[in-house]
């Protein structure tokens, strides 16, 4: 398949990082090194690294300047460039160099219906927004579990409205503020691992209709993240995790650790939905299960309660199909 690479306009003098076309940006913090940057290939999930041109490269001092400063303290890190949200990951290679990843996030997250769902899922995701409790977004790193997350979100605010708070590390999309006739959002950028649990504790008390919660990483996060769930909010958060399985398995052990047996039942209690997705060549590979709002005995749930986890598959299976199958005999 022939290299795509981005057409760019050569100035006559100094260019600007924020009219580079890119998704990753890749920069060592030593200056005799060159920068390389990638952009997004349609329906394509293998990209190429392509040398930042020279006119850039003025820009790239400034930016490696900011980002010394950043990350003096810190692996890992958000920034606002010349006006450019990014997400600045930092590493030591074993020849001693330092490198930092700069994904460029944009505004707003990208629509749901963008995404690439099935009009069965993508229908389940919007009619979620009016449920409580927790629904969790599982799969593999650089799955889309973020954006996915964040797409959701803004589009609750903006469909139902109502206050929301997230909790992150660092934020994916900046939604603080107004979004819609009645959605309102503020924003937690967490520093410090104990400090998980702390600001869902707080959020509580500012009443929000959501919370966002990234990637968990403590019990006690975990604990206060299944009471929230539990008390009439609607929670999303992701987990690393190669099945939808292993993705609610990971959450009960975390909690667990906090909670011990009370554990099953919170998160099964808790539960709305929960989201697998994985990226394939020209696809989204999507396992989605959405529990009976009403019905504590609901199939998943059940299995949560007794720590059968690993025979939710065909409960799953056997929900996704009737969701295809009343989608056909829908449009029909």
């Amino acid at each position: 398949m022939a290299d795509i690479k981005p057409k760019l306009s050569i100035a006559s003098g100094p260019a600007w990082l924020h009219d580079l076309v890119f998704v990753d940006l890749y920069v060592s913090l030593y200056s005799d090194r060159p920068s390389y940057y990638q952009v997004a290939s349609p329906g394509l999930l293998i990209v190429q690294p392509h040398d930042v041109p020279p006119e850039y490269q003025a820009d790239i001092v400034e930016l490696r300047q900011q980002l010394e400063m950043v990350l003096k303290d810190a692996d890992e890190a958000g920034l606002t460039y010349d006006g450019v949200r990014l997400r600045a990951s930092k590493i030591t290679t074993p020849r001693g160099e330092t490198w930092v990843a700069l994904r460029r996030i944009e505004e707003h997250p990208p629509a749901i219906a963008d995404l690439g769902f099935t009009a069965p899922v993508l229908q389940a995701l919007y009619e979620l927004g009016k449920r409580e409790g927790l629904i969790l977004i599982c799969g593999g790193t650089g799955q889309g579990k973020s954006t996915t997350a964040g797409a959701m979100l803004y589009d609750y605010l903006v469909r139902y409205g109502g206050v929301a708070m997230t909790i992150e590390d660092p934020v994916e999309y900046p939604l603080e503020g107004r979004h819609g006739e009645a959605g309102l959002c503020y924003q937690v950028e967490v520093k410090k691992e104990e400090d998980w649990a702390k600001y869902l504790k707080r959020t509580l008390r500012w009443h929000p209709r959501y919370i966002l919660v990234g990637e968990l990483r403590t019990p006690e996060a975990a604990n206060q993240l299944l009471r929230a769930a539990n008390s009439g909010h609607l929670v999303i958060t992701t987990m690393h995790s190669g099945s939808l399985e292993e993705g609610l398995e990971g959450l009960l052990q975390l909690a667990e650790q906090a909670i011990g047996a009370q554990a099953p039942t919170l998160l099964a209690s808790g539960l709305a939905a929960v989201l697998y997705q994985g990226f394939r060549p020209h696809s989204v590979v999507t396992k989605l299960y959405v529990t009976d709002s009403n019905n504590l005995g609901d199939p998943i749930r059940a299995l949560i309660r007794e720590r059968k986890i690993g025979q939710a598959t065909t409960f799953v299976d056997q929900q996704m199909a009737r969701q295809e199958q009343a989608q056909i005999k829908a449009v029909k």
